[in-house]
């Protein structure tokens, strides 16, 4: 049986409008939140490192304390991930970050995502993949590190605004992945669990 070119014509459009639908591209106020945090995150860990290592190079011991005893600024390099893990496997860190960039970047677009507050952490660990994996190209390999959150004796490893927006999205999103669990049970599920007495 054939079909006439009009026919065809107006398959065309339905065709591509369906294909749009099912991949339900995340809406513009999403796009407006998740660019602009990406974008600023990243600019502002790039700016943070750059302006407190210059400014730390005029400081005695190239070091400035915050608050005595908890906090101070230092002038840190890590060839290696958190807690300098896989120290100088650069290429392998490289990858990783830019296989980690696509799919975080992948399950925005086509997650079907639709819960501002998990798009805001994926902006966030978007932000953060992007400033370490910029200085560990740039910079030989090395990320740079600024933070220092001690206690007597003891110091957590040195980390940079990058380490926090990451920690701070999977924070988010482990929180979210828990609460939405435990509130996302179908009506009947809940009837089923909690009769009602009449």
């Amino acid at each position: 049986m054939s079909h006439s070119p009009s026919d065809q014509e107006s398959a065309a459009p339905e065709y591509k409008a369906g294909v749009f639908q099912r991949l339900s591209l995340p809406d513009l106020r999403a796009h407006l939140l998740f660019w602009p945090i990406v974008i600023a995150g990243a600019g502002l860990d790039l700016w943070t490192k750059s302006a407190v290592f210059d400014w730390l190079i005029t400081k005695p011991g190239a070091e400035y304390h915050i608050i005595d005893g908890f906090l101070k600024f230092v002038m840190r390099e890590n060839s290696g991930a958190a807690f300098s893990i896989a120290r100088g496997q650069t290429l392998m860190l490289v990858s990783v970050s830019v296989v980690a960039l696509i799919a975080v970047t992948g399950v925005f677009l086509f997650g079907k995502i639709r819960l501002r507050l998990i798009q805001t952490a994926l902006a966030m660990f978007t932000a953060g993949i992007i400033g370490n994996l910029y200085d560990r190209i740039t910079n030989e390999g090395f990320v740079r590190d600024f933070i220092d959150v001690y206690y007597e004796g003891f110091h957590w490893p040195a980390f940079n605004v990058a380490d926090s927006m990451l920690c701070i999205s999977v924070g988010i999103l482990v929180i979210t992945s828990i609460t939405s669990g435990s509130s996302g049970k179908s009506p009947h599920r809940q009837k089923a669990e909690h009769p009602s007495p009449h």
